[in-house]
C-alpha cells in the first residue's frame, strides 16, 4: 500500500511539473484513454525537451557548469600558482571565498605517466582526508581522483595526486612538486575547515579557469542525456546506440563492437526499466574543445537487475549532438 501512494505522489509531482508545458486536456485524454504507464512515457519524452531546460537553467549559476552535488568548487590554476574556493551561497551562485598560493609539478603540462613531474589537467574528486602522513607533507592530505576515467581512457598512468601542505619541521623544499598541489599549512586547515570532501570537486588547468555560462550548449547535453534515458527506459536499441562515437572505450576496455552486442543482448529481453537520475553534473572539461564530464547518481530497476550508484559519462558536443567517448 505504501509503495503504491508512493507512485502516485511521484506521478502528481511530475505532472505538476509539466502541466505549464503541456496540454492539460491532453494529458488527461491520454490518462483516460491509455492510463498511466502511456502517461510516464509522454512525460519521460517531455524530459528531453530542449526547451523545458532552457527555461530550468535559465536563472541557475553555470559559471563552472550545471552542478547539482557539489557545494564547493576547488580551482587550481597552474600557471599563476593558486588553489581557489568557490563556496555555494543562499542563493545557490559559486562566491570566491578564499584563494591560496600554491606549489605545482615542476614540469608544465598534462601529466601522462608515473614520473613526469606534472600536475594534472581535469576534473577530480577529493576521495579522502589523510591526517597520519609524513611531516614532509604538513598536518594533512587530500587525496585526489587522479587517474580518472578520461585519464585512462587516455592510457594515462601515475598516482598519488594530493593537495598537502609544507613540511612541519625545518625540512627544505623546492618551490615545486612532483605533480601534487601544496599549499601552506594554516592554508590546508583553512580548507579542512571549509570544505565537505563529499561535495567538493577538483578543477586543474594549465592556465586558467574558464568560467562561463553557454547555458545553450548545457541545456543541449542536459536534454539529449534525457533523450538517451528515454531509448534506454523504452528498449530502442538503434537510436540508444547512436549516442556512442565510434571512438568508444568503456571504463572495463570493452569497444564499440563488443559493447553494441553486449546491449543488443539486454534490449532483446524487452525488460520495463525505471531509470532515475539524481545529483547531475555537467562540466566542461579543462584544455578541451567541446568536451564534457557528466556524472550523476544513478537508480536502475529491471526485474533481472537493480543498481544505485554513481555513473559518469565523457562526452563530446559536435554539431548540437552528444557523442559518449567513455562510461563508467
Amino acid at each position: 500500500m505504501q509503495s503504491k501512494v508512493f507512485y502516485l505522489i511521484k506521478t502528481l509531482l511530475l505532472f505538476s511539473i509539466f502541466i505549464t508545458s503541456l496540454n492539460a486536456e491532453d494529458i488527461l485524454t491520454n490518462y483516460r484513454l491509455h492510463g498511466i504507464k502511456n502517461l510516464k512515457k509522454q512525460l519521460d519524452r517531455e524530459l528531453y525537451s530542449k526547451k523545458y531546460w532552457i527555461n530550468y537553467i535559465k536563472d541557475k549559476d553555470t559559471s563552472f557548469g550545471y552542478i547539482e552535488k557539489y557545494k564547493n568548487i576547488l580551482t587550481c590554476d597552474k600557471s599563476n600558482s593558486t588553489l581557489s574556493l568557490y563556496m555555494k551561497d543562499k542563493n545557490n551562485n559559486y562566491i570566491l571565498t578564499k584563494k591560496y598560493n600554491s606549489f605545482t609539478g615542476k614540469n608544465t603540462g598534462d601529466k601522462v605517466k608515473e614520473g613526469d613531474l606534472r600536475t594534472p589537467i581535469g576534473i577530480y574528486r577529493i576521495t579522502k582526508k589523510l591526517s597520519n602522513i609524513d611531516s614532509f607533507y604538513g598536518p594533512m592530505a587530500f587525496v585526489t581522483s587522479y587517474p580518472n576515467l578520461y585519464d585512462r581512457y587516455n592510457g594515462k598512468d601515475g598516482h598519488g595526486i594530493w593537495i598537502h601542505g609544507r613540511p612541519l619541521d625545518d625540512q627544505e623544499r623546492d618551490s615545486f612538486t612532483k605533480g601534487c598541489i601544496a599549499i601552506k599549512n594554516k592554508n590546508i586547515e583553512c580548507l579542512d575547515r571549509n570544505i565537505d570532501i563529499d561535495k567538493t570537486i577538483l578543477i586543474i588547468n594549465e592556465e586558467g579557469i574558464n568560467k562561463n555560462n553557454q547555458k545553450e550548449k548545457l541545456a543541449t547535453i542536459l536534454s539529449q542525456l534525457y533523450e538517451w534515458r528515454y531509448y534506454w527506459i523504452y528498449n530502442q536499441i538503434d537510436n540508444y546506440l547512436n549516442f556512442y562515437s565510434k571512438e568508444f572505450i568503456r571504463f572495463d576496455g570493452m569497444n564499440l563492437t563488443q559493447f553494441t552486442k553486449y546491449k543488443k543482448r539486454v534490449f532483446r529481453k524487452g525488460e520495463s526499466k525505471t531509470i532515475i537520475f539524481t545529483d547531475i553534473n555537467v562540466i566542461k572539461y579543462p584544455n578541451k574543445q567541446n568536451l564534457y564530464k557528466i556524472t550523476f547518481k544513478e537508480q536502475y530497476r529491471a526485474s533481472s537487475f537493480s543498481f544505485t550508484g554513481e555513473k559518469t559519462l565523457i562526452v563530446k558536443l559536435q554539431n548540437n549532438q552528444i557523442h559518449i567517448i567513455t562510461e563508467q
